[in-house]
């Protein structure tokens, strides 16, 4: 079984029945990323001059037939960066900064043999987000990505000039410890092996170290 799979005990994730607050057993601390303010933005790009680099294999004969063009990872670099207070309003900032998308680029060459390469798409953002108040941990801001074209043609010396769709997601972040009501540890069910073989080894250890209570030195290797 799993999550998802018939398992009937409480301390899974899933919906909430009855009241919320029964079964709160702790208060816990977590080390998170924070986000304080988010916002996206999608848009269609003409003209793209994709430059590619790292061309496998290195046998292609020219000129290339454009086939696709995706980005590698939901991840951007961001280069460019500025972040201006706005006067009339301290809580809010001005964010100016290029979105670096690395994206690989499938085509065909004179002879029908596939290509593939890699490049960058730069998106240029000029956007308003809510910044948090000075602090000893700075903030930062973070882009989650994606781009897609299905429409190019090819320049020369592996250039491509392509249309796609780009989504950038700018995000102002921080790695914080924060406080939060907790259930206890989530309850791991045994998965549902496809075949039939199972373990038949005994675990001695249980998945998270037990609660205590006041005399952490319950456990017989810490005695004295």
């Amino acid at each position: 079984m799993s999550f998802s799979n018939n398992c009937k005990s409480e301390k899974i994730p899933g919906p909430i029945r009855g009241n919320a607050l029964s079964g709160i057993s702790e208060k816990t601390c977590l080390q998170v990323e924070k986000v304080f303010d988010a916002c996206m933005g999608q848009s269609t790009l003409t003209d793209v001059q994709l430059t590619l680099t790292d061309v496998t294999p290195t046998d292609l004969t020219a000129p290339y037939k454009f086939v696709s063009a995706k980005s590698t990872s939901t991840t951007a670099t961001i280069s460019g960066l500025s972040v201006t207070e706005i006067p009339e309003d301290p809580c809010y900032a001005r964010v100016t900064c290029d979105v670096n998308i690395p994206v690989v680029v499938t085509f065909t060459d004179a002879n029908g043999k596939t290509g593939t390469g890699t490049a960058t798409v730069t998106v240029p953002k000029d956007v308003i987000l809510h910044v948090s108040a000075p602090s000893v941990i700075p903030y930062s801001i973070q882009a989650t990505v994606g781009f897609s074209s299905m429409k190019g043609t090819y320049t020369a010396d592996n250039q491509f000039t392509v249309t796609g769709c780009a989504t950038v997601i700018l995000k102002v972040t921080m790695p914080v410890d924060i406080l939060v009501p907790s259930y206890g540890y989530c309850y791991i069910p045994p998965c549902r092996e496809y075949t039939q073989q199972t373990c038949e080894g005994v675990f001695d250890l249980p998945l998270y170290p037990q609660e205590c209570g006041e005399d952490c030195r319950c456990n017989s290797r810490f005695k004295v």
